[in-house]
């Protein structure tokens, strides 16, 4: 039974290697199938750097500073 499997599993691999080198023809992602990608890439003159002011800061994480404290009001429960 093991046995069976071992070379299940060989054959498996080995049909995966020869599809990889491109045996059964060139891999989906081996370009030609999206012609008008690279004129939709972001062109670096169109981008502009604005700094971020205080408000908008106010919603960014702290990186590396402690958690924020939740506004969450308690109160002890009545049993």
């Amino acid at each position: 039974m093991l046995r069976w499997l071992i070379a299940i599993l060989f054959l498996a691999n080995m049909l995966a290697f020869v599809a990889v080198r491109g045996v059964f023809g060139p891999t989906p992602t081996a370009g030609g199938r999206e012609p008008n990608h690279l004129n939709r890439q972001v062109h670096q003159e169109w981008l502009k750097v604005q700094p971020v002011t205080a408000a908008e800061a106010a919603d960014q994480a702290v990186v590396g500073g402690p958690a924020p404290v939740a506004p969450i009001a308690a109160s002890a429960l009545s049993q």
